[in-house]
């Protein structure tokens, strides 16, 4: 599973309801349908922040002689990523919820590469932007696959209860 997004999608459910919502003009049945399956989405995007911020990423050390310093940066890298992993709720067009990580929030030293290799449990870095020495990291591997593998049967009974609450109230 890729670490930039998970959805849940009913599409058929979804697209039809969708549909009936449109036809009815039942407004605020729509956003109290889109506020329940945020809230369903809520705790899967504060578990994947408190399991990145909680990341053990180990270092080989350095070799006996080398030099060493304090990091060029000041922001986290752990604390970077959990601050751009996001929700997105939609109910038109391709209907269901998105936890993902928002590339535009990543700083620009930040590609979105890493994040894949860290859920694979090892990070190769240059040293301190010197690209003729080059570091490995090892992490936890598979944080993200996880830790949604854990909220995916919880996520899908409630977003399938809220379509079935919608269903009820418009026909």
């Amino acid at each position: 599973m890729a670490v930039s997004s998970f959805q849940i999608l009913g599409t058929g459910q979804l697209l039809t309801l969708q549909r009936k919502l449109r036809a009815a003009g039942h407004e605020n049945i729509r956003s109290s349908m889109q506020r329940r399956i945020r809230r369903a989405a809520e705790p899967l995007r504060d578990d994947l922040q408190s399991s990145i911020r909680g990341l053990s990423i180990q270092s080989a050390g350095r070799g006996s002689g080398k030099r060493g310093g304090p990091s060029p940066t000041t922001r986290p890298l752990r604390a970077s990523i959990a601050q751009a992993i996001r929700i997105s709720v939609r109910t038109a067009g391709n209907p269901g919820a998105r936890v993902y990580v928002d590339k535009g929030l990543l700083p620009p030293d930040i590609p979105m590469s890493v994040l894949s290799r860290l859920n694979e449990g090892r990070l190769r870095h240059p040293v301190f932007g010197n690209r003729r020495r080059w570091s490995q990291q090892t992490a936890t591997p598979l944080w993200w696959d996880t830790t949604v593998r854990a909220h995916t049967p919880r996520m899908t009974a409630e977003v399938a209860r809220v379509v079935d609450d919608v269903r009820r109230r418009i026909e």
